[in-house]
């Protein structure tokens, strides 16, 4: 718990605390579970905060305004749990004030190079390790923290991840997971399919094998990898060597439950359904 002086004063070791347990948890082999945040609410990220190692909240497929995102990032951290953003696009304008509004860190879509991994950890971090601009109003606790001890925490702190779903990225792995300051790197098999000719087929052998290549290859340069977790073969991936899941998303997992409540309640209690309008007849 933070006592009130550390509320009010922070501390270095403060910054982004979220992120440096989920980076500690990969380095102990702990595989780390995530669901996808497509909701506006962000009860909805302070509800799986107890639950999941990190949320996924998403700015790339869903409806999620920035006021929108800072809050989720706000239930993230008083729920204790590593709130990363997957942004819409690899434009450092974008990742800068994702990151100054708090993220622990950000997933950028569809990276196929290592020049372009390389420009991704570039917006993630200050110079001289990067081209972020300061002004880190919420994760330097409004002003309270800053200075040079504070930019080589952040630095130090922040995720930087590459999402691999295209066949180049697959193609150019080597050098993309030789990258320097790059976190981890995510497999997305849908899109991955599309670029290889076979969209809306993830487990295609083709498609498989590629998935199994770039797992291999991180594996062997000790580097943590994740991708989608399929019920129905996650245990398969994860004898791979996948070391960090994206479950459902927040919507899925709601649909579920509704639907297995609705299903048993209608077969505990068989009848025929009226309308109003049979009423009083």
């Amino acid at each position: 718990m933070y006592t009130i002086d550390r509320l009010v004063n922070g501390t270095q070791e403060e910054t982004l605390k979220n992120a440096g347990k989920f980076r500690e948890k990969l380095k102990r082999k702990q595989i780390c579970i995530g669901s996808g945040i497509t909701f506006y609410d962000p009860s909805v990220t302070e509800a799986f905060g107890n639950l999941l190692d990190y949320v996924w909240i998403d700015m790339e497929h869903n409806a999620l305004t920035l006021e929108a995102v800072q809050g989720h990032i706000m239930a993230g951290q008083g729920a204790d749990v590593t709130a990363i953003v997957r942004v819409p696009s690899h434009d450092p304008a974008l990742i800068k004030t994702v990151l100054d509004i708090g993220a622990d860190g950000i997933i950028a879509p569809n990276v196929r190079t290592a020049e372009e991994a390389l420009k991704i950890v570039q917006a993630c971090r200050y110079p001289p390790e990067g081209i972020r601009g300061f002004g880190p109003r919420r994760p330097s606790n409004y002003g309270r923290l800053s200075g040079p001890e504070y930019c080589k925490t952040a630095n130090q702190s922040v995720l930087a991840i590459a999402q691999i779903e295209h066949i180049d990225g697959v193609r150019d792995i080597d050098r993309i997971l030789a990258v320097p300051g790059l976190d981890t790197v995510f497999l997305g098999p849908n899109d991955l399919s599309g670029s290889m000719g076979c969209m809306g087929e993830p487990k295609r052998p083709e498609v498989v094998q590629a998935m199994e290549m770039v797992i291999a290859k991180a594996r062997a340069a000790k580097f943590p990898v994740g991708s989608v977790g399929d019920p129905n073969d996650i245990e398969y991936w994860i004898k791979q060597g996948l070391d960090w899941i994206l479950t459902e998303p927040d919507y899925a997992f709601m649909l579920k439950a509704a639907n297995e409540a609705v299903e048993t309640i209608r077969r505990l209690a068989p009848r025929t359904y009226v309308t109003s309008s049979h009423l009083g007849r």
